[in-house]
């Protein structure tokens, strides 16, 4: 199948690790993931594809980490990540490493980031797969509106 890239911005909070688990409780519960018991994933021909079909959803974000085959082969979301890395930490499997100043500056011109900047927080800025990033989006007045994640994951 390959590695999915996913994006999305939420309204600002001064907790990025609390808006990643908000975020990531509306895309279960919108069922904006990919569920491998219920679609084909490499390595998962020893599951017949009746069984697959057959397979509910689970019921809560543990339930569905807790299958083998997504283990194996994500979500293809912001559920296979799992912690904001604070400013300035490297870039660690499953997390969200924050976009740098120095970044900021060379794709803003300036200190901050606005919903404008978006289409330049490209794919090559996040690195590895199973990994993202995270950054702040202002307004016109400079003051914090929006949180933006981005990433790639799934094999």
């Amino acid at each position: 199948m390959g590695a999915s890239g996913w994006s999305y911005t939420v309204p600002w909070q001064a907790d990025p690790q609390a808006a990643l688990v908000a975020l990531q409780e509306r895309v279960f519960h919108d069922g904006d993931y990919w569920w491998a018991l219920g679609d084909y994933c490499p390595g998962a021909d020893d599951v017949d594809a009746a069984r697959r079909a057959a397979a509910p959803p689970p019921a809560d974000i543990d339930e569905l980490w807790s299958h083998e085959l997504v283990q194996e082969c994500g979500s293809h979301s912001i559920l296979d990540v799992d912690e904001v890395l604070a400013p300035g930490a490297a870039p660690a499997f499953g997390g969200l490493q924050a976009l740098s100043a120095e970044e900021t500056r060379v794709i803003a011109g300036a200190d901050r980031l606005t919903r404008e900047h978006l289409p330049a927080l490209g794919w090559e800025l996040v690195g590895e797969r199973w990994t993202g990033r995270w950054a702040v989006l202002h307004d016109a007045a400079g003051n914090p509106a929006e949180l933006h994640f981005w990433g790639f994951s799934g094999d």
